[in-house]
């Protein structure tokens, strides 16, 4: 039964789509040192999303405004 339940939890992770890249709505109040996330912010130009990178305690976010290939890219929602 154990290696039943292990397989099918190993191909949910293997059937992943894992090169698509979720832009949020807006800024997630917790990110772990270095995470990345893709906002749709108001503050970057047109065609390009703002990629904030977590920072370890004391120090701030890093905040840029990157292009990325529209088929890399998906729309979702940030829970607040």
């Amino acid at each position: 039964m154990r290696i039943l339940v292990s397989a099918v939890v190993f191909s949910c992770f293997t059937c992943l789509p894992c090169s698509a890249q979720t832009i949020l709505k807006s800024e997630p109040l917790v990110l772990s040192p270095y995470e990345v996330a893709f906002v749709k912010d108001a503050s970057c130009p047109s065609g390009k999303v703002m990629k904030v990178t977590g920072a370890i305690r004391g120090l701030h976010r890093r905040k840029a405004c990157v292009t990325l290939p529209g088929e890399q890219a998906s729309l979702a929602t940030a829970i607040p």
